[in-house]
């Protein structure tokens, strides 16, 4: 039987510190935790790497039907081996107090120069639960992407982004190809695919 994740009897910690703490986190945990079969595993450590939650958005233009996507340079794909430079979504880290639908708002202005005029929720994920508490609040914006593209991002943090707009089928050929490969960006594109005709209908 499945151990009830909200008992907190189901997981005991025997110990927590921080071993390293920069503009990330890392958390080290010594725990135990309930077995399936009803028994407890043994003590075990394990560290899980904290940097907020974040929020992203799909810019969408539903008269259009396009899609207004960024491309940055990213160091985890980088030292993964991986093309560095990702098409994403627009996204950022939510910000104590702040709501995710500002972040979504905030970040579609900072990264692309778009204005929301209506955003959808997509859904919430955790992005790797085996080593980071991250998790993800995507959503869909109605955006118009005429005269959209360009350079952006804010100097002070490092950030050389580039907006594109592609129309849906181009962006969904791309993803089709294996060209779009960054988790929040495939998610979006994907719920795109199922939700595009209700949206266009709903939105012009």
């Amino acid at each position: 039987m499945k151990p009830n994740s909200s008992d907190k009897a189901a997981v005991e910690i025997a110990d927590k510190e921080t071993p390293y703490k920069g503009y990330f986190r890392i958390d080290r945990y010594r725990l135990r935790h309930r077995r399936f079969d009803g028994d407890w595993t043994p003590e075990f450590t394990r560290e899980v790497f904290e940097r907020g939650h974040a929020a992203g958005v799909l810019l969408y233009d539903p008269a259009h039907d396009a899609v207004v996507l960024i491309e940055q340079f990213r160091i985890g794909a980088y030292a993964a081996g991986l093309e560095p430079w990702l098409i994403e979504v627009v996204a950022g880290i939510v910000e104590p107090g702040e709501a995710a639908t500002e972040v979504a708002r905030r970040e579609a202005h900072e990264e692309s120069g778009c204005e929301i005029q209506a955003l959808e929720p997509i859904g919430s994920f955790i992005l790797s639960p085996g080593g980071t508490s991250e998790t993800l609040s995507l959503f869909c914006g109605r955006v118009e992407s005429a005269g959209a593209g360009g350079l952006y991002g804010l100097a002070e943090e490092h950030e050389d982004i580039r907006a594109i707009v592609l129309s849906t089928d181009q962006a969904l050929a791309r993803l089709e190809a294996g060209e779009i490969v960054n988790a929040s960006a495939v998610i979006c594109l994907q719920w795109l695919a199922i939700h595009r005709a209700r949206l266009r209908a709903a939105w012009r």
